[in-house]
């Protein structure tokens, strides 16, 4: 089996904090997701994870005009620089201090940036497509200016559409105006008149206005002009100087949003079209025209604050996201409609499951949802939202159209994943928090066990009867499995036992296995032959179902471990809750164990050697607990961590101050203490094509994946290959082994396919039998794409044929290697094989026929005594049919069959 993942995609998050973006022709939005950016196509409807990962949650992102350059920085102030079309990171750089606004000007040549009280603006890196000489520059961050002036945060930067001046807004309740250059008579000026600090702060088209919208809902429109109470200039005075002395800009009307007690968390303007619209700390936006300040709209959209909203290009989109409940929606205000709503869970994931197709995925959560997650999009198809309480487990039915919940509601639930609805729900006679579950490969039958009681109840899924309860368990019950051949039904317990038992015998008897420590999770391998199990100690225990006996096992303890919480008082080698695998699943194969638990480490078993064969870092993000190996000393206090210490007290903002907690409803703890999230995996599942596994962590859904496409390896290239000298070699020497091997070294699609079409079919045996084992698995993958999507169906047979002839003992050997290449070869000649049988039936319905029609003109022309062309044409038929010649007189020229279509 294959075992280089690598981290395909993100899932099951769309919105953390910070700012979002639309790319400059406003199909896609970028939204940052904890430490990473995610891109959501809302034309295509896909989305897709940048493969960068920050040290720390994003605050701000910036994108140039272009939309071929995005700046993330994190929040100690650490940069990268990303080329969006390759998806490659290009620079890191740190600006030193948490950066609190960033923006790039129109023209694309400069960004500012906010760092607490002072505003620097740097020259934009040049790309290769962009520099004269097409080269990098050694030092790519320059800076050009620094400006200082501000007594609090700046909080928004806004360039002008020249990007010869730009605002900044502040908490200090000023916006002053910058230029980016020195500009003759003009002097940086600072618009004071708002009470509370500023959120936003922008320029008209025409820039002859500035809107600035303040936390407290005034909107203030200001213009550069007289002041309108002032006297006229006297007669002895000159003109134009009284009126140079007195022009300035002034606050000309003032406006408010009048939605009570709630205040201004966002807003954004759209100098196109005059649309303003602003978000409110009660989940409320207004869209607003101006300058006349006309509501277009008021919708509420959230039931906690909306941190941010962007307007797209053409100004019809606006984006909203909220990171209480890690909310993102795009609205468009014309049609009033929703073209994107999508929502994360609230709290951690319990667990996941594939569907039988590997075309979805299900997770649950402690806030009662069920979602279900498309793969190919990315996006959340549905939410379930019967469930009063946390979702434990979940499982599909062979055939996957029902899923089946527990829950520590009680209860556990069917779903019907074709209408969408709940058809049935199981309960016990007492009521019972379900912690785990599992269902008969049929779906005849459902069962489900208890951390509140020692039994196992099975139900009947047609009647919804309670069939029976298994006693024999002396410890909660805590991970079941049904044997995918449905023999068995496998149970493990706190009491430190598993147990098998035959449900469906005449009579239902256990066998118990005796384990060293309390039982995690259990798995059952593909083939029904083998069972592992997780226990508290780290070990991991492979048993033989059929003798009851422990065939092999390994400690898992020193894999897994890693990592450092917060409140560790041990080193990260010393926790003992880190050291043992909550979650376990095999392979679709059966050879490899996907092991994970409360560590930042996912574990990858060879099940026959018992051999670690790789491990995957869930997450690098220092935002969370347990990231880190060795804690810092300067951040431990008297009082504690500092990074749990609520220092909410000392910040200005009145809002922000105020403790909204229920009286008496802290528990633990009674001191001030913040809730830093730790990273640990809930759950793994392997794709039932076994090219990926997901993973629910605190951050999402991770998705790992093989990397199916060929990469571009220059280790065998010399100035020699080029695709010039490849078709020289094809064509003038003749030398056909020599140019596909130099095809597949330069990798290009275009000309692998040009030199594999022109080697002739009698050569493909020797050029096969001297091919490079190691482009084999390449010319594999290369030959089935080409069977189809070519029509020269023997052709590729015959290449697919020399392949398993010449090398079937070294695909044999490397069967985990090639399994995906062999897996669509099979694929491709049975699509073959169905297309040639029903063209073989419409030439032999063809033939019978034209016989048929011979014979009926035959009688009908005996007593008219002459034939026409296709009557003799006919007659032939018949003749030929008679004497046996019909299939090799009647083929077509290429010898494919095809020559009976145009005989009518």
């Amino acid at each position: 089996m294959k075992t280089d993942f690598k981290f395909s995609n993100l899932l099951g998050t769309v919105y953390c904090q910070g700012n979002l973006l639309f790319s400059p022709d406003g199909t896609c939005l970028f939204s940052p997701v904890g430490n990473r950016v995610s891109v959501f196509n809302l034309v295509d409807n896909k989305s897709y994870t940048l493969p960068f990962a920050h040290r720390k949650n994003i605050s701000r992102i910036g994108l140039t005009p272009r939309g071929n350059l995005l700046l993330s920085v994190d929040e100690d102030g650490h940069a990268i620089l990303t080329n969006v079309p390759r998806r490659v990171s290009i620079y890191h750089f740190s600006f030193r201090s948490p950066v609190t606004a960033l923006a790039f000007s129109p023209s694309g040549r400069h960004f500012a940036v906010g760092l607490g009280r002072k505003t620097e603006v740097w020259q934009v890196p040049s790309t290769p497509d962009s520099n004269a000489q097409g080269e990098l520059e050694f030092a790519p961050f320059v800076i050009h200016h620094t400006h200082t002036g501000h007594f609090d945060d700046v909080r928004h930067i806004e360039w002008s559409a020249d990007s010869r001046f730009f605002l900044t807004a502040s908490k200090d309740l000023t916006t002053r105006i910058w230029s980016l250059n020195p500009e003759e008579g003009f002097t940086p000026t600072v618009l004071a008149g708002h009470k509370q600090a500023i959120v936003g702060a922008w320029f008209s088209k025409d820039q002859e206005t500035i809107y600035t919208v303040s936390k407290d809902g005034a909107v203030c429109n200001w213009q550069y002009t007289r002041h309108p109470d002032a006297p006229p200039p006297g007669e002895d005075e000159n003109m134009e100087d009284a009126e140079h002395e007195d022009m300035r800009w002034r606050i000309v009307r003032r406006h408010y949003f009048m939605q009570g007690s709630a205040s201004v968390r966002c807003a954004s303007f759209h100098p196109e079209s005059n649309l303003l619209v602003a978000g409110f700390s009660n989940g409320i936006f207004g869209l607003y025209e101006m300058p006349d300040f006309n509501n277009i709209h008021t919708l509420s959209i959230s039931q906690n604050d909306i941190d941010f909203v962007t307007i797209n290009k053409s100004g019809e989109w606006l984006a909203f996201g909220a990171s209480k409940l890690g909310q993102l929606l795009v609205w468009e205000w014309q049609s009033e409609s929703y073209i994107l709503k999508q929502q994360g869970h609230f709290d951690s994931m319990n667990a996941l499951v594939y569907s039988p197709d590997g075309k979805r995925i299900i997770t649950t959560a402690d806030d009662g949802k069920i979602k279900v997650w498309d793969v190919d999009s990315g996006f959340c198809i549905v939410t379930f939202t019967e469930h009063s309480s946390g979702v434990t487990a979940c499982e599909f039915a062979k055939k996957g159209n029902v899923l089946f919940t527990s829950s520590l509601d009680g209860s556990i639930r069917a779903w019907d994943l074709i209408r969408y609805r709940n058809f049935r729900t199981f309960t016990a006679p007492t009521r019972l928090s379900f912690s785990c579950m599992a269902v008969d490969p049929s779906g005849e039958v459902v069962a489900a066990g208890s951390l509140d009681s020692f039994d196992i109840h099975i139900w009947s899924v047609q009647t919804g009867q309670l069939l029976d309860r298994l006693a024999g368990h002396e410890g909660p019950v805590c991970s079941l499995a049904f044997a995918p051949n449905g023999s068995l039904l496998v149970s493990g317990s706190w009491d430190r036992t598993a147990r098998m038992w035959s449900i469906f015998g005449r009579t239902q008897t256990s066998e118990p296995l005796q384990l060293q420590a309390d039982v995690l999770d259990i798995a059952v391998s593909p083939d029904s032959s083998q069972l592992a199990i997780s226990t508290l100690d780290g070990q991991l225990t492979f048993w033989s179902i059929s003798d009851a006996e422990q065939v092999s096992g390994l400690d898992g303890r020193r894999d897994v471990s890693g990592g450092r919480k917060i409140t560790d008082r041990r080193t990260a080698a010393n926790v003992s809750d880190t050291k043992s695998f909550g979650t376990i699943r095999y392979s679709t194969d059966g050879s490899c164990l996907l092991a994970a638990g409360s560590s930042k480490y996912i574990c990858l078993y060879s099940v026959s050697t018992m051999v670690l064969l790789k491990k995957f870092t869930v997450s690098v993000n220092l935002s969370l607990s347990g990231t880190q190996e060795f804690l810092n000393s300067k951040l431990l206090t008297e009082a504690g961590p500092e990074g749990l210490i609520d220092d909410d007290g000392d910040i200005s903002d009145r809002e922000a101050r105020q403790d909204k907690s229920l009286p008496g409803s802290k528990r633990g703890d009674p001191s001030a203490r913040k809730r830093v999230p730790e990273v640990k995996v809930t759950g793994v599942g392997f794709s039932p094509a076994g090219t990926s596994f997901c993973a629910a962590s605190t951050e999402g859904l991770l998705i790992y994946s093989l990397d199916n496409d060929i990469q571009f390896d220059p280790f065998d290239l010399n100035m020699e290959i080029t695709p010039a000298s490849t078709l020289a070699v094809l064509e003038n020497e003749k030398d056909y082994l020599k140019s596909l091997v130099m095809a597949f070294r330069l990798n290009e699609a275009g000309l692998i396919k040009r030199v594999f079409q022109s080697i002739p079919y009698t050569d493909i045996p020797l050029v096969v039998e001297q091919f490079p084992t190691v482009y084999v698995a390449r010319l594999l993958r290369f030959v089935a794409a080409q069977t189809e999507e070519s029509p020269h169906f023997e052709f590729c047979l015959l290449w697919i044929k020399a392949l398993v002839d010449k090398h079937g003992q070294w695909l044999t050997a490397n069967r985990s290697k090639v399994d995906v290449e062999l897996r669509v070869v099979a694929r491709a000649v049975a699509r073959m094989q169905n297309e040639i049988r029903r063209l073989a039936d419409e030439n032999v319905y063809m033939v019978d026929y034209l016989l048929g029609q011979a014979e009926t003109k035959k009688i009908d022309t005996s007593t008219q005594g002459h034939l026409t062309n296709g009557d003799d044409i006919a007659v032939k038929l018949v003749a030929a049919k008679e004497e046996g010649v019909v299939d090799s007189e009647m083929q077509s020229d290429d010898g494919s069959g095809d020559g009976w279509i145009g005989l009518d």
